[in-house]
């Protein structure tokens, strides 16, 4: 299947994936909030070709993820700047970057990535709690809703 299929199918896990499920989609995601914004900035810290940035950076606007701004009039000259849907995958990097710290550097050959929030100073860390009661969610105390509905719920 190819991944524009996959926009198309009743999953939101694999519509997304068709927008942001390569590895240079998710780089150029993670630079965007380290203040990256200009083709030739990205180009820089990726590596990539010019013509596969181009390719995700034209995916990432036209799923509203990043707009283009103009910078410079002559030449005409753009940076690319996170929405307010592309803010929303903050969660996302910051989980990819806790479990790559946790998982992916038993031998401490690697820098690891932490975050320190603004608000008290202290560095933290992705912990995903419920909305309702605020208990940390675990994968074992999930429940999918579309299993949920299936499903009979006894008393």
């Amino acid at each position: 299947m190819k991944w524009q299929e996959q926009s198309e199918l009743n999953c939101p896990i694999a519509r997304s994936l068709a927008i942001f499920g390569d590895r240079w989609t998710l780089l150029i995601i993670r630079y965007c909030f380290l203040k990256i914004r200009r083709f030739d900035d990205f180009q820089k810290q990726l590596g990539v070709t010019r013509h596969v940035l181009a390719e995700r950076l034209n995916r990432l606007v036209e799923a509203k993820i990043l707009v283009k701004v103009v910078y410079q009039e002559a030449p005409k000259r753009f940076e690319y700047r996170l929405t307010e849907r592309g803010l929303a995958l903050f969660p996302i990097i910051m989980a990819l970057s806790h479990w790559g710290n946790s998982w992916l550097n038993e031998k401490d050959e690697f820098a690891q990535i932490g975050y320190i929030h603004k608000s008290c100073g202290k560095k933290t860390q992705t912990i995903m709690c419920c909305s309702e009661c605020g208990e940390e969610l675990k994968a074992r105390d999930m429940l999918p809703m579309f299993e949920m509905e299936t499903q009979k719920v006894s008393s």
